[in-house]
């Protein structure tokens, strides 16, 4: 088969069975209202959970480090990229998070790549819950370590494969908010099976951060562990973008000597660094208390108003609110219908989630006002009708 056929049949059958990705260019794309060129919708899609994306604060400050340090970092961080504002800002957060050492990675994604890359060799096994983010699973798979799957939030299970005799180390790997089903991990429970199998403990808490624990310090902190790994992400809470690794000295050490994406990628600008920095001022103070308790109160409208209406949902109790449909088609088709009555919703289908669990992933933030979780209420009955 040659490349032009190949790709043509893997593209019809993604047309076929519903899972066809599209992108939409939006002149507002996140906040409280989307927008695309004089059409508006209210946004229940975004992970800007606080409602900092747009925030005056952050743009100003952004602003100012582009100013003083200028918009790109001109090198890896290990040339000519690492200035005194990311130097700043890790300092910040490892204070904040308890931990000895924070390194800035550009992503999410990039930074659980590197992690597991650097770390594990074939004699290695990673013991992943069966439903961590793509960027774990995807970068497992691809290391030389055995990889074993354990189901989703099950602790016994977990030990019992850790259990399992391995030549080399073991690294547990698990979120403090799963991405799709907005449930919490046991992890307090998984961090004592990885302690009692001398296993090193990954946590990726990217829909955490931001949002649960004192002063937004995450599902961790809440949870009274700390991980050898954890993962934060500034593309929700933090309304910007990027991540960081939090661990011990040696940890970062060996990680700054052996992590490609550090080595060899362009460092996040420093103009950004500054506006992560005075994004976790906010986090911290009492406006970022002032919207989780918001978002608390969200949730709380949503799900009462949900159950009243007879709406099947699960039972998360975090930001992310999905709405099963099961068929591919049918959650493409009920997307277009609430976006038609003015909500932004969007059709989340296999390979993302498991064949036969496509939804609506339903996601609300501080940024959102009573009338709106109403509003997002009536579309969804009227729709359901």
């Amino acid at each position: 088969m040659s490349w032009q056929a190949r790709i043509e049949a893997a593209l019809a059958q993604r047309l076929a069975s519903d899972t066809f990705r599209r992108r939409r260019p939006l002149s507002q794309g996140a906040g409280r209202w989307l927008a695309q060129g004089e059409r508006r919708w209210l946004n229940f899609s975004s992970n800007d959970y606080l409602g900092l994306s747009q925030h005056p604060q952050l743009i100003a400050a952004w602003q100012e480090g582009a100013v003083r340090y200028g918009v790109g970092s001109g090198g890896s961080g290990h040339v000519t990229g690492y200035s005194e504002a990311h130097e700043q800002f890790e300092q910040q957060l490892a204070d904040w998070l308890g931990y000895p050492r924070a390194l800035l990675f550009i992503s999410g994604f990039a930074a659980n790549q590197a992690v597991i890359a650097a770390l594990m060799t074939d004699a290695d096994r990673i013991v992943a819950d069966r439903l961590s983010h793509a960027s774990l699973l995807e970068a497992a798979s691809h290391s030389p370590a055995q990889l074993r799957r354990f189901v989703h939030n099950d602790t016994a299970h977990l030990t019992q494969l850790l259990a399992r005799p391995v030549s080399g180390q073991q690294l547990a790997v698990t979120e403090g908010v799963f991405s799709m089903d907005g449930d919490g991990a046991p992890l307090a429970a998984i961090a004592d099976a990885a302690r009692g199998a001398e296993a090193y403990l990954l946590v990726d808490d990217a829909h955490g951060i931001g949002v649960s624990g004192e002063e937004g310090r995450g599902s961790c902190w809440q949870q009274g562990i700390k991980p050898d790994l954890l993962v934060v992400t500034f593309g929700k809470a933090f309304g910007v973008s990027g991540a960081a690794v939090l661990c011990s000295d040696a940890l970062a050490d060996y990680l700054l000597q052996y992590a490609r994406h550090l080595i060899y990628s362009t460092s996040m600008p420093p103009a950004q660094a500054v506006a992560l920095s005075r994004a976790l001022a906010l986090i911290r103070g009492d406006e970022g208390e002032a919207r989780r308790r918001a978002l608390r109160q969200h949730i709380a409208r949503f799900r009462d108003g949900a159950s009243q209406l007879g709406l099947k949902l699960t039972g998360s109790e975090s930001a992310i609110q999905p709405l099963i449909v099961g068929d591919n088609g049918r959650a493409l088709a009920l997307a277009e219908q609430l976006r038609a009555r003015g909500c932004w919703l969007t059709a989340i289908r296999p390979p993302t989630v498991p064949a036969g669990t496509a939804r609506l992933r339903i996601t609300l933030t501080s940024a959102h006002e009573a009338q709106d979780i109403d509003r997002l209420l009536e579309v969804l009955h009227a729709a359901g009708e």
